[in-house]
């Protein structure tokens, strides 16, 4: 770039908001550098991306390798998912390194992944929008504001009804006979089931062609495996991979203006501002360091946007010490998410399904929904052998089973843990079980968020502190929720329903730690140092009232590129 600058404008994550704002900029001719703390799977610049450093960066559609992508992303649990030594796990991409330390105060987990492609390389793909009646209060944009967004960003990735298989089949005949009605309607007002809305591409039309091999795969679509959590690498290319992470979709769409680099092993440690003239803080420059070697370096922009994701925003915010704010890294909403898991008899499922098991590992994790503004909302979910058992079983703030008694007056028959050899008996029945993720309606608490230790550091700075807790309503809300999906279980036919009541603070859908009106402008600019953007789930103004929250970062954040153009560079 010319008069010193590393590129016009900066986005530091390349994950659900970061892809997004370098593909709407690069089509707007504006020159982008995306740096990402993570490694970059399936490019030929990192032919062995966790043995060795590779390129500096990437800049062309051409070096995307699905032959690669195919070779990294496996079908083994512990292979992508481990915590310590998992390709999809959060630290720097060697693996004789330590993964970066987050500490929950409430004893939850995180699951955070770096990498081209951030979060949504392990996340369902479900995209629904938020309630229309959760930006009633605090939100600074009407609802209908972010509409043509929404559409957007919908027609890009794309998003469609998905694909169910059996456990949506039952799914949908117990929320029929609980009562309650099919609904077709994106923007949701009333209880009722629904088809999920993801971005996979809809079933490959090869699937049923007895010649059909699913390794030379040339054909578009879902081959309904099982194994999207893992990082799907099903189709010809890497931009025709059938879940639609960022990785696959912006990513590639950004490349493609000419106007987009993409640096991964790059974690940015420090924001620096100068005074503007009588305007105050202004965002000059990242301090970035690799992951590999260690080096760092500063990095200038015109604009720089955060897109870190809702805790490593806010820890940038801090660890940079930028101007004092009480909303930084507080208002955290993370949908209190629980588990209700139901076995059913054979029986049972021929009446329902006219089959006699469920398969819950076969399809894409999640393709209805049960939609309860005021409450929240819950999805039915099928996962291979070793993750479903950690969801269903496997986590929970009530201790073990055997330690809880369990009220005449709750649907769930057990509660907790399950280990030993129910465990065992419970998993031989995992092709006849489905199990439902709740997620409920949490308010905005300023207490909740993210703040520094005092004390411990890492490579990259202070480590961020991760405190939650519900209030009174919140849990009732919960609870409501939780005995609404027992009852569609029951009424499915299940004959034995275990509760694992996880901690509230299980950190897949962490939210609103910068909030928009608070940390922000109503153009996503922070209130307090110009020329710096914020484009993730950090800057949400509320949990939405339940619903996954990538498909409106991504809607807010293609407003966010628009507002960035218009301002800047116009």
């Amino acid at each position: 770039m010319n008069n010193g600058y590393d590129a016009d404008v900066i986005v530091i994550g390349a994950g659900g908001g970061g892809g997004v704002v370098a593909k709407e900029l690069g089509e707007k001719g504006i020159k982008v550098l995306v740096v990402e703390a993570g490694p970059w799977y399936g490019n030929s610049k990192w032919q062995r991306p966790n043995e060795d450093a590779g390129a500096g960066s990437s800049r062309s559609v051409d070096d995307l390798d699905i032959n690669l992508l195919k070779r990294d992303f496996t079908d083994l649990e512990d292979d992508m998912n481990d915590p310590v030594s998992g390709k999809l796990r959060w630290g720097p991409a060697n693996r004789d390194m330590a993964p970066w330390v987050r500490i929950v105060e409430g004893g939850g987990f995180l699951w955070q992944t770096a990498g081209v492609g951030g979060t949504t390389l392990v996340y369902f793909s479900n995209c629904p929008r938020a309630y229309p009646v959760s930006f009633q209060n605090e939100w600074p944009i009407s609802y209908e504001e972010l509409v043509p967004y929404y559409e957007k960003v919908e027609n890009t990735l794309p998003v469609s009804p998905a694909t169910g298989t059996s456990k949506e089949n039952l799914f949908y005949y117990g929320a029929k006979k609980a009562g309650f009605s099919y609904i077709e309607v994106k923007d949701v007002t009333e209880p009722g089931y629904r088809v999920q809305p993801n971005c996979i591409f809809p079933v490959n039309s090869m699937l049923n062609n007895p010649d059909f091999d699913i390794e030379t795969n040339q054909a578009v679509g879902c081959t309904l495996r099982g194994h999207c959590v893992n990082g799907c690498n099903m189709g010809p290319s890497v931009d025709t991979v059938a879940k639609r992470s960022t990785m696959v979709s912006y990513i590639p769409m950004a490349l493609r203006t000419g106007n987009v680099e993409v640096m991964p092993n790059t974690f940015a440690v420090k924001i620096n501002t100068a005074q503007e003239g009588t305007q105050g803080l202004s965002a000059q420059s990242v301090t970035v360091r690799n992951t590999w070697t260690g080096e760092v370096r500063e990095l200038k922009a015109r604009v720089i946007v955060m897109a870190a994701g809702a805790i490593e925003t806010p820890r940038l915010w801090l660890n940079s010490q930028l101007p004092e704010n009480e909303w930084v890294g507080k208002g955290l909403t993370t949908h209190m998410m629980d588990c209700v898991s139901g076995i059913f008899e054979e029986e049972d499922l021929m009446n329902a399904l006219g089959m006699s098991d469920v398969k819950p590992f076969i399809g894409q994790n999640s393709a209805a929904r049960l939609d309860y503004p005021g409450l929240g909302t819950f999805e039915p979910f099928g996962l291979s052998p070793g993750l479903y058992s950690f969801m269903s079983y496997g986590v929970s703030q009530k201790g073990y089973y055997f330690q809880n008694e369990v009220g005449e007056d709750s649907p769930w028959d057990r509660e907790g843990i399950i280990a030993g050899e129910l465990l065992k008996e419970n998993m031989k029945d995992y092709q006849r079980t489905l199990s439902i993720i709740i997620l409920a309606d949490d308010s905005v608490q300023q207490s909740n968020g993210i703040s520094l230790d005092p004390v411990r550091r890492d490579e990259n700075g202070f480590i961020p502190v991760i405190s939650y807790r519900l209030n009174d309503a919140d849990t009732e809300k919960r609870e409501q929720l939780v005995r609404v999906a027992c009852n569609v279980l029951r009424s499915a036919g299940a004959k034995t329903i275990t509760r694992a009541n996880w901690q509230p603070d299980s950190g897949i859908h962490i939210m609103s730690t910068m909030r928009m009106g608070q940390v922000t402008d109503n153009n996503c600019e922070a209130k307090q140092v110009s020329r710096l953007f914020i484009a993730d789930n950090s800057v949400l103004g509320n949990g939405l009232g339940g619903p996954n929250p990538t498909l409106t970062t991504q809607a807010l954040a293609t407003r966010t590129a628009e507002k960035i153009a218009e301002k800047y560079f116009s």
